[in-house]
């Protein structure tokens, strides 16, 4: 009797151990692929925070490129327009130059000489090659009025011219004036520029009118 509950014993027994291994294994095998399953969303994730990362910083890096571009493009800009400035004020000094003045001149008749180096050519209607004209009706003739007019500020309709010839040496010029009743007289000394015409060279104030 007693060996009969013995083998019932150890059968129920056997019976209660293998349902516990099994609910073990069971939980076990529920344990991992939870934890697999967590493992893997969690990598999902970060591949996809990843990628969101990098396609936000690429529109980030797009602009900061062309921030650097429109700054290299405004530094040439304004290098190029402070270039451009500088010329004009350049020319504009130059322009604007104030005359010098020394004592004497050329012979002993000359008070004072006069030179700007800001003085440009008067400008021409002639072409080709060119000779001094010394003839009242030449257009030569009246492009040396306009230059010994500039060069004095003294109207060319306004002024007396006493003496016109050459000044010596191949296209240039010398003319004698004065303003109309005045007797302040002006040797004006000028050369001819191709394609640009007469520029005043130098003014020389007479103390007396030698050309009268």
């Amino acid at each position: 009797m007693r060996s009969r509950q013995r083998a019932k014993r150890r059968k129920t027994n056997l019976i209660l151990n293998s349902l516990i291994v099994i609910v073990i294994l069971l939980i076990g095998i529920v344990s991992y692929n939870i934890f697999f399953s967590n493992e893997k969303g969690a990598v999902d994730q970060n591949n996809v925070t990843a990628k969101k990362d990098q396609a936000s910083a690429s529109p980030e890096k797009q602009a900061s490129k062309n921030n650097a571009t429109a700054k290299e493009d405004k530094s040439s800009e304004t290098s190029a327009e402070g270039s451009n400035s500088e010329k004009a004020k350049t020319a504009s000094s130059e322009e604007q130059a104030d005359p010098v003045v020394t004592e004497g001149g050329s012979d002993a008749n000359v008070k004072q000489t006069i030179e700007n180096p800001g003085w440009k050519p008067v400008g021409t209607t002639q072409t080709g090659d060119h000779t001094p004209a010394f003839d009242e009706s030449t257009v030569d003739w009246q492009e040396m009025i306009l230059a010994y007019s500039y060069a004095t500020g003294i109207d060319k309709n306004n002024m007396t011219l006493w003496w016109n010839e050459n000044g010596g040496a191949p296209n240039t010029a010398v003319g004698t004036i004065s303003e109309k009743g005045s007797d302040q007289t002006f040797r004006v000394w000028i050369q001819w520029v191709d394609g640009e015409g007469w520029k005043p060279v130098k003014v020389e104030e007479l103390i007396q009118n030698d050309k009268r």
